[in-house]
């Protein structure tokens, strides 16, 4: 599933982030700790250069605490990025993230000075009201819809801190079609724009591998089914999802299953590992060798039809 959704005050912002990032001396990137790579924005380690990175894994109450800490240990591998898991139950830790911003950037620490730092977030992923918590006061709107911030703004925290808010957004293409499912399925993306069966039926067969006793337990489902739509009828009919003729109603079994899911319902769930990452890093790098080695291809029939054009006319 290839997802290409950018609305217009997506791409406004993404132009103003270039145009400050120079400024700021330390990003921060708030993730979803249930989807760590898919909810990475590319353009953050495309423009920030050396600049120091806070990694917040926010909903880590919704997310698998073992993977969840995984996930710390696998960023914080690289220089000048620190992790730090973030949720509803940790509320009182924020000011942690003010004491990560002045060790990154000491030089920026003291009377009469005023560290930057942006904070940066995919749609949906809890930026808004992280930032209330910050802020200690209510200076960002929230609400359980993508796309909410449209604007950027700039917020004065605690110990001379300078906060610049941007909207959350996703990158023009979802290159990894399993990331624009994982976005689909924690409601990164609005659910106009995807296919709630096609999203379940992902979701299912990614829980049957990783999550089977959580699955057994919600859909009280003794034996679990191999393939993931023998999950959903066999779910659906459990759940009462009948529509005429005695037929299973999988959008609607569809639909239970993604919001269980969003909700942590079923449990507390991490839809990728860091070796997931990694393998789908080669594949993603494949795909995008075996385009462009198309396009060269095209346009180099492109050259060789002129040329034969040409040489007609003679």
């Amino acid at each position: 599933m290839a997802i290409q959704w950018f609305p217009g005050h997506m791409n406004k912002a993404r132009n103003e982030i270039k145009e400050i990032m120079p400024q700021m001396d330390v990003i921060i990137e708030v993730l979803d700790a249930r989807i760590p790579y898919s909810s990475e924005n590319p353009m953050v380690s495309a423009l920030r250069g050396d600049k120091p990175v806070i990694k917040i894994l926010n909903k880590a109450d919704l997310a698998d605490p073992d993977l969840t800490q995984q996930w710390m240990q696998y960023f914080e591998q690289d220089s000048g990025v620190k992790a730090i898991a973030f949720g509803h139950d940790k509320a009182a830790e924020v000011h942690k993230i003010n004491e990560l911003c002045k060790k990154l950037a000491p030089h920026k620490v003291g009377a009469d000075k005023q560290l930057k730092a942006m904070i940066m977030g995919i749609p949906n992923v809890g930026k808004s009201t992280l930032i209330n918590i910050l802020a200690g006061r209510i200076v960002a709107k929230t609400g359980n819809e993508p796309a909410v911030t449209k604007a950027q703004q700039r917020i004065k925290l605690d110990d001379g801190i300078m906060l610049y808010d941007t909207p959350g957004m996703l990158w023009p293409k979802v290159e990894n079609e399993n990331s624009g499912y994982r976005l689909a399925a924690t409601g990164a993306i609005r659910d106009t724009a995807i296919e709630y069966e096609e999203v379940a039926s992902y979701t299912a067969e990614y829980l049957i591998q990783a999550y089977p006793e959580l699955l057994k337990a919600r859909y009280k489902i003794v034996e679990l089914p191999e393939h993931d739509w023998e999950f959903m009828e066999m779910a659906g009919k459990k759940r009462g999802c009948i529509r005429g003729g005695n037929q299973i109603d999988t959008h609607k079994m569809s639909e239970i299953l993604i919001n269980e899911l969003r909700d942590a319902i079923i449990g507390r769930i991490t839809m990728e590992t860091p070796q997931m990452r990694e393998e789908e890093e080669v594949m993603v790098a494949q795909l995008r060798e075996a385009a462009e080695a198309k396009k060269a291809a095209k346009e180099d029939e492109k050259k060789q039809r002129r040329a034969r054009a040409r040489k007609n006319r003679r």
